[in-house]
């Protein structure tokens, strides 16, 4: 009988473990060893980190395998919560995206002001692309610029998919003297150890903009609705924003990500 009693005071407790599913990029990064020890001191929940693709991070929250999401893919975003996966979205931070690839440049892109046109002239040079390959914010935003162009490059000589994060894609483009997508944040985390230059950037189709979301406790009761809304909310709370527009200036002088707690996308631009 004891044992009984003992067991199910233990199941009556509320679960300590929040589980995030979210992009490689900001862990990839270095933003997440900052902000998640900070939560769990203040909230005392423990973070399980699960960092993949947006897609991927997506396709949890909509088999209630996460308890809260932190993606940057807007408009997947708003089909899950259209779709009643999600709730609650709320927008964080941004930076941008850029393209980057080998000091000698053999495509000539360098400085090139639309970054849809700069693919176009990697594609006709057939320059090794290394593209993520993975369903993630950074693959989809990839897949729109060719699209631009009316250009669909399968896998094949110059074409390679990684199939993985940021991290390790940057590495794959680095080694074979190719061009990739990237990210700003995680270029300037990785760049000392990277053989590539930034090319093209600044063109306003490559903002990025992250979004947290909580997971419809109404469709999936057995998600840890208390600990996902307590870090969705630690994102967007001052300190956070605080943390997130200072995150990266002593290392690069820059911040890697811009706070935008309260805004919309409109104001930004997206």
């Amino acid at each position: 009988m004891l044992v009984l009693l003992v067991a199910g005071v233990a199941c009556s407790q509320p679960r300590k473990e929040v589980i995030l599913a979210t992009t490689t990029s900001t862990q990839d990064s270095g933003l997440l060893d900052v902000l998640v020890p900070r939560f769990e001191e203040k909230t005392g929940y423990k973070v399980k980190v699960i960092a993949v693709g947006t897609g991927q991070a997506l396709t949890m929250a909509k088999q209630g395998n996460a308890d809260v999401v932190l993606a940057h893919a807007p408009a997947a975003e708003k089909e899950v919560v259209v779709q009643g996966y999600c709730v609650d979205r709320r927008l964080v931070m941004h930076n941008d995206f850029i393209i980057v690839g080998p000091p000698s440049d053999p495509a000539g892109i360098k400085g090139k002001k639309k970054a849809a046109e700069a693919l176009q002239a990697v594609a006709q040079s057939r320059s090794p692309f290394v593209s993520r390959g993975d369903d993630s914010g950074t693959h989809k935003m990839e897949l729109s610029l060719w699209n631009k162009v009316g250009l669909t490059p399968t896998p094949g000589d110059w074409y390679i998919q990684s199939g993985s994060g940021m991290g390790v894609t940057l590495n794959v483009a680095s080694e074979k003297a190719g061009y990739t997508l990237t990210d700003r944040a995680t270029y300037l985390a990785l760049r000392k150890n990277l053989h590539l230059d930034i090319m093209v950037e600044g063109d306003a189709v490559l903002l990025n903009i992250y979004h947290v979301m909580l997971v419809n406790p109404q469709k999936f009761p057995k998600i840890n609705q208390k600990g996902a809304r307590a870090f969705a909310d630690f994102m967007v709370s001052p300190e956070s924003q605080k943390l997130i527009g200072q995150f990266g200036v002593d290392r690069f002088g820059q911040p890697l990500f811009f706070p935008d707690a309260g805004k919309s996308e409109e104001e930004l631009g997206g």
